[in-house]
């Protein structure tokens, strides 16, 4: 009998998706027994933020995977869930869907003073093995990892805004896709 998939999921609003995202992944597949992670666009934010359409957010974490050789995915899954954006509703729908897999949670430690938000995470502690990434600037205890890169897709979106093109930040197909479809004032 094979051994369960293992698949730590990263789940956020991609808006747009950047290097920071990247880093968190190929850490996480380096460093956390996991065979897949996979990128998890917000349907529903569930803090309500404004963000561009779905299906662009969806395609540009798509474009962003390519390169990494089958183990990093995007699922539409929070598309699927036809709640409000929680993830214990998330988990509880993957876990029924895809029974023969161990799911991971990889938060950054940025999150950790939202927690008390999130709906049921005593729950979400019981279905899934929780990562928490170090995010430079919000040291916590139980962390795993080096700080990552201090990027967010608010300061990307930021320095669109102001005509500054974040080439550093935000993969070129991304940007490239950005462009195309007019996102972000591209």
């Amino acid at each position: 009998m094979r051994p369960p998939v293992q698949v730590a999921l990263l789940g956020g609003s991609f808006n747009p998706p950047h290097v920071g995202h990247l880093m968190a992944a190929h850490y996480v597949r380096a460093t956390q027994g996991v065979d897949e992670v996979w990128l998890m666009p917000t349907f529903v934010h569930p803090f309500r933020k404004t963000t561009a359409p779905f299906e662009h957010r969806v395609r540009m974490c798509e474009l962003m995977c390519r390169d990494a050789a089958g183990w990093m995915k995007t699922s539409k899954v929070e598309s699927e869930v036809g709640k409000d954006g929680r993830t214990v509703d998330t988990l509880d729908f993957l876990r029924a869907r895809h029974p023969e897999y161990r799911f991971s949670l990889i938060i950054g430690s940025d999150i950790l003073k939202d927690l008390p938000q999130w709906k049921d995470f005593d729950r979400i502690q019981r279905m899934a093995r929780v990562v928490v990434l170090y995010r430079a600037g919000y040291p916590a205890e139980g962390t795993v990892g080096p700080p990552l890169a201090v990027v967010s897709s608010t300061d990307i979106r930021e320095r669109l805004n102001r005509g500054e093109l974040p080439s550093d930040l935000v993969p070129r197909v991304v940007l490239d896709y950005a462009r195309e479809h007019h996102l972000y004032g591209l």
